[in-house]
């Protein structure tokens, strides 16, 4: 199947516009002492139970992709209706974007903005590999981005930084590190603001401008 022209030509371009995505790996202490450790995982449950209360929610900001050594960066918003999904990707150089929508629960998605008209798929993350050549757990990605664990699948690892903070999660043969957090305004608790999920072969990077979360 044949790779858009604007995934590996666009969004190429703006290999240098994606540098706010970039950093080194998480290098912050990590969170040993025992009883710092049970508080920073009881501050997590609480977190993810607030997130898991809030249906509706988007967040703006920016993305870079590789896999296989091909990839590239630009514009991403993404919102979240319950389990129904819209993540829009947008070169600015180019003026060309693609539109991936679903629902989380049966995994159905349709691509829009390639080559060729638009593509469905009963798997979004299938349909992802195909249409583009990259990798990118979808489903997962929609709780990895807010800071918490999949739950659909047991965390192999996780780890906390000195403050409390997730700091790395693997799960599902991904890694995932989160390197910089906005901090919490009312009701809202900390929120991502930079993270890297990698696994063999593939990187997905996001840089969050600003989230829209709605207290229930």
């Amino acid at each position: 199947m044949k790779v858009s022209g604007f995934l590996l030509a666009g969004l190429a371009a703006l290999s240098m516009a994606g540098c706010a995505t970039r950093g080194a790996s998480v290098d912050s202490p990590v969170l040993r002492d025992p009883e710092a450790l049970a508080a920073a995982q009881a501050s997590q449950a609480t977190r993810a139970a607030w997130l898991a209360s809030q249906a509706d929610w988007s967040f703006a900001g920016r993305v870079a992709v590789s896999a296989n050594g091909k990839g590239g960066s630009g514009r991403i918003d993404w919102q979240q209706t319950g389990a129904g999904y819209l993540v829009a990707l947008s070169a600015p150089v180019t003026r060309q974007s693609w539109r991936l929508s679903g629902d989380l629960q049966s995994r159905a998605a349709r691509l829009e903005g390639l080559e060729g008209g638009p593509r469905e798929g009963a798997d979004a993350d299938r349909l992802l590999r195909e249409a583009t050549g990259w990798d990118i757990p979808v489903a997962s990605m929609a709780h990895w981005a807010r800071g918490v664990a999949d739950p659909s699948a047991p965390a192999e690892a996780v780890e906390y930084d000195v403050e409390g903070r997730l700091r790395t999660l693997t799960q599902q043969g991904w890694r995932v590190d989160y390197l910089d957090w906005f901090a919490p305004e009312g009701a809202q608790p900390v929120m991502p603001r930079r993270m890297e999920a990698r696994r063999q072969g593939a990187t997905v990077k996001v840089a969050v401008d600003q989230w829209q979360l709605a207290p229930q």
